[in-house]
């Protein structure tokens, strides 16, 4: 569906105003956090899952041609701290919208991977991790051929950004 050009610049901005929301929470739990601290990163997720939702029925994948890259990159941010089941309907319209370069292929990835490692299956491009250590991928030696498809690096130095470390 196509939005009015006010109503899109309108759509922009509030998703670069909750994505900024977002990460400005984030940033601020302490080390560790609390309940409470949680609490509150809990009730901006909430609010922009519901909002989310909505923007997927109305718009589908909210893409370049409609939000610019940065807003669709804020979409992707807050889809990506939402329920299983919106990050799988979200995938559904980011990969179509990938297919149609209206999105950005590195999200996709994220998110394919996100989505995989909360099924239970293995990744496609080493992205995800838990508890430090990266989650099982499928078919491990292409994986730096995969990443590459989707301009990610190779896995080597995200591993070592991920870790903290220096790249070997």
């Amino acid at each position: 569906m196509n939005l009015t050009p006010l109503a899109a610049a309108a759509l922009r901005a509030e998703l670069l105003a909750r994505a900024s929301a977002d990460q400005v929470a984030r940033r601020a739990l302490p080390h560790p956090p609390t309940r409470a601290d949680w609490a509150r990163v809990h009730a901006i997720d909430s609010a922009n899952t519901a909002r989310m939702r909505q923007v997927l029925v109305v718009a589908g994948w909210p893409g370049y041609a409609l939000v610019g890259k940065d807003g669709s990159d804020a979409a992707w941010l807050l889809i990506q701290h939402g329920p299983l089941d919106l990050e799988e309907q979200a995938l559904v319209l980011l990969s179509d919208a990938v297919r149609r370069q209206d999105a950005n292929p590195r999200n996709l990835a994220y998110l394919t991977d996100r989505v995989r490692m909360y099924r239970g299956q293995p990744q496609l491009y080493g992205t995800q991790y838990r508890n430090s250590e990266l989650y099982a991928v499928e078919d491990p030696e292409r994986l730096d051929e995969r990443r590459s498809e989707v301009g990610l690096g190779p896995h080597a130095e995200y591993d070592a950004l991920v870790r903290g470390a220096a790249p070997r």
